[in-house]
């Protein structure tokens, strides 16, 4: 599936149980390769992202489909923060 790439810019990021994850800032590039390789991701979901940077990048291969959002494989598990445990005294 051939798309143009700038018609990503600003869509919504969901995985495919609903999970919001953020928005499409701008993508990573394989110029030799002639491939996407990542999508820069802003306005990051707080609660899965434990970072202190505005945004992320995620592996392109983590996406389904693109449309109307971009749709990705469910990774909150993989970076959803931990509770913090308290002290033991």
């Amino acid at each position: 599936m051939r798309v143009d790439i700038t018609s990503l810019f600003g869509l919504n990021i969901y995985t495919e149980t609903g999970t919001y994850i953020g928005k499409v800032a701008d993508l990573v590039l394989d110029v030799d390769e002639r491939a996407v390789k990542g999508i820069a991701v802003s306005s990051i979901n707080r609660d899965i992202f434990d970072v202190t940077s505005k945004g992320v990048i995620i592996p392109y291969r983590w996406v389904i489909t693109t449309g109307d959002i971009v749709l990705i494989r469910n990774i909150v598990n993989k970076f959803k923060k931990q509770p913090k445990k308290e002290p033991e005294d």
